[in-house]
């Protein structure tokens, strides 16, 4: 059995950092529309991205000025990267093994508590999210499909075995006992910013049973989303009366194509989401407000109607 190491073996110095882009305060038409459109729709799909959770606390990736793209150089992990070359999954678990504390303590928030109540009450059939940080989960949703995958899930590239990534953590402290690091945001899929020579020294996590390369069950860009939660994600669509989209650019095909295949099957499709979205041009009502500002109020309204 391993021996429980203190969870802050290195140093973590954060500031506050506002992640949620600048928006304008809804207005009562706003949430009259949005009310509407969700008193008519019997059994509603939503679909989340990283808006919603930008209120929690992490960053999204394309928001303007808040944006990690817009903060930094940062580009995601690519797949085919991190299966050839050991030294970028090195770079990639010290990174996450320092930023894992922090976005996994993160809460979910009134938006995520909302959505738990319309599936309560039966208005909300399935929740399908692109966001792999299970604050849906925190917030005690049942029917969900994360998209893309989850990081709370590591596997091996070689072998079927996985581990929790909090059991990972553990074992990763003990191997890496003087790692410090300060840093002041953690990014969207969880990881943070190092030095080269904090990187060098990290000791790269190893599956036990054959020695092959662990990853976090995440669909990294240039990957795949698995044929099976595809297929889970279309049968979900089709049993749905509606589609209603929370902080999401739809800019990803894996997500926009979910709106597509609604409107193919002539389903209406609502979005709450600050700035553009790619399916503007498609869809039926679009609102342009923080997730917070309008969906507790509505779903108060919505359950007590």
């Amino acid at each position: 059995m391993l021996q429980r190491v203190a969870p802050y073996n290195f140093k973590i110095l954060t500031r506050q950092i506002t992640c949620v882009p600048k928006h304008k305060p809804p207005d009562q038409n706003d949430i009259e529309k949005l009310k509407d459109f969700l008193i008519h729709q019997k059994k509603l799909l939503v679909l989340t991205g990283a808006g919603i959770s930008t209120e929690s606390g992490i960053p999204d990736y394309r928001s303007e000025e808040v944006g990690m793209y817009a903060r930094s150089n940062h580009k995601p992990i690519q797949y085919q990267e991190f299966v050839k070359y050991p030294r970028v999954r090195q770079r990639y678990w010290a990174r996450n093994f320092v930023g894992w504390p922090r976005f996994s303590s993160v809460q979910p928030n009134a938006s995520h508590h909302s959505v738990r109540e319309l599936e309560k009450a039966g208005k909300v059939t399935a929740i399908v999210t692109q966001n792999v940080d299970r604050l849906h989960h925190k917030a005690g949703s049942e029917n969900v499909i994360e998209l893309h995958g989850t990081g709370y899930i590591v596997k091996c590239l070689r072998c079927p075995y996985e581990i929790s990534r909090e059991v990972l953590q553990e074992e990763l402290m003990q191997n890496n006992p003087d790692m410090e690091s300060s840093f002041s945001m953690i990014r969207p899929d969880g990881d943070v910013e190092l030095s080269k020579e904090q990187v060098e020294r990290f000791k790269t996590p190893l599956c036990p049973k054959c020695e092959g390369p662990l990853k976090p069950d995440i669909v990294f860009f240039g990957d795949n989303v698995p044929k099976l939660r595809v297929d889970q994600v279309r049968a979900a669509t089709t049993n749905s009366d509606g589609i209603f989209v929370l902080g999401s650019t739809l800019t990803v095909y894996s997500s926009y194509r979910i709106i597509l295949q609604a409107k193919e099957e002539k389903k209406r499709v609502a979005v709450l989401n600050i700035g553009p979205t790619r399916a503007d041009d498609i869809i039926d009502l679009k609102i342009s407000a923080k997730c917070g500002d309008i969906l507790p109020e509505l779903c108060k309204s919505i359950l007590c109607t």
